[in-house]
């Protein structure tokens, strides 16, 4: 249906009581503030029964008011500017009143008669009855008629109501979706807000857990070269006893090739004198000393293979393949002590101040 549209301007009609006007809707209900009014901290202003409404939506859990159990409010937020309100344990009675804003109203209302948002009066004419005001709401068609349409013209047969009554309904219904989806948005806007600090959790504790997981490698590094550092000394030790050993004998073997060669000279000078009784005088003595010098015992040797040390070897492999299949204990996820490691077998958590067993069990065997 078509209407036509007549403007009656109203007595008392100015742009300033306008500019008025518009500053004294509630956001919520969309009607002039209803007594009393409540300032929030953001220093916009709510109906408080509309203030109610929407907490009552953010905060279903909350109790009611009046309850002796109730120990701490709540929270919303204020529907134009979105800054969160916190309220304590009276909820929104616990907000201050605007009398200022009260009053305005109220000097409003004595100075203004005409309805609420009318700048002009604006009223809807029916397209095929000219005279005729839109006044009812066909219910069938879901379209605001006149009475002469419901009487004599295309919505005779249909079930209509008062265009008031059907005014009043649907715009408390659209109140109520606007406080449905200002509550919606303040539980997604916290649980936006949660996810963002589960972020924030997982960077610091990703942070922490590598710090662990670094201090406890630096560990296993200083456990490998004080190991290391212990089986080279030990090494160095045997060297040195069996270099010293051997260079014992090489000074024996020395002594006695210098005795020897001392006598063979003797001997050779002995042989060469012409004198038969001065020859006889002397070779009796180095017949002897010959003598005594062969059974003296030079066996004393290294024994074969004596010079090896492959006896200082140690196995790596298991050790090496414990390595490479250290894993996080996802047994112990979310306990507080996450910060050890463990196999890949399932063995158990390398530990700071102990040594790993496969590094004993690496120890090098040799005689000592």
């Amino acid at each position: 249906m078509n209407f036509a549209v007549g403007f009656k301007p109203m007595l008392g009609d100015s742009h300033s009581m306008d500019s008025l006007e518009k500053q004294l809707i509630c956001p919520i209900c969309l009607e002039m503030f209803s007594k009393p009014v409540v300032i929030l901290p953001c220093q916009h202003n709510l109906c408080r029964k509309c203030a109610n409404d929407i907490f009552q939506a953010s905060n279903p859990l909350w109790q009611s008011r009046g309850s002796s159990s109730v120990s701490s409010g709540g929270r919303f937020r204020c529907p134009s500017c979105r800054h969160e309100v916190v309220l304590d344990r009276h909820g929104v009675y616990g907000l201050q009143r605007n009398l200022l804003v009260e009053n305005i109203i109220d000097i409003y209302k004595q100075e203004s008669t005409r309805p609420l948002h009318a700048k002009a009066e604006q009223q809807l004419m029916c397209d095929e009855h000219e005279d005729e005001k839109i006044n009812i709401y066909c219910l069938s068609c879901e379209v605001p008629t006149c009475s002469l349409c419901k009487v004599f013209g295309a919505h005779k047969d249909c079930e209509v109501a008062p265009l008031p009554s059907v005014y009043k309904r649907q715009k408390s219904e659209l109140s109520d979706g606007v406080a449905m989806l200002v509550a919606g948005n303040d539980r997604i806007q916290a649980i936006v807000t949660q996810m963002e600090e589960i972020c924030k959790a997982i960077e610091e504790n990703s942070r922490r857990q590598k710090q662990h997981l670094s201090q406890r490698f630096d560990s296993l590094y200083s456990t490998l070269e004080e190991r290391k550092k212990e089986l080279v000394q030990r090494i160095s030790r045997e060297q040195e006893e069996r270099v010293s050993h051997v260079r014992s004998l090489i000074r024996q073997y020395g002594e006695h090739l210098e005795i020897s060669a001392k006598l063979v000279e003797s001997a050779i000078q002995a042989m060469e004198e012409p004198q038969m009784a001065s020859y006889l005088q002397q070779s009796k003595e180095l017949l002897q000393k010959i003598t005594d010098l062969s059974k003296v015992s030079m066996s004393s040797r290294p024994e074969p293979g004596y010079e090896k040390m492959d006896h200082f070897s140690v196995s790596v492999d298991n050790l090496a393949e414990m390595l490479r299949t250290i894993e996080f204990q996802t047994d112990s996820l979310g306990e507080d002590d996450t910060d050890g490691f463990a196999g890949g077998d399932g063995g158990d958590a390398v530990a700071d101040e102990d040594k790993p067993e496969a590094l004993e069990e690496a120890e090098a065997v040799g005689p000592r």
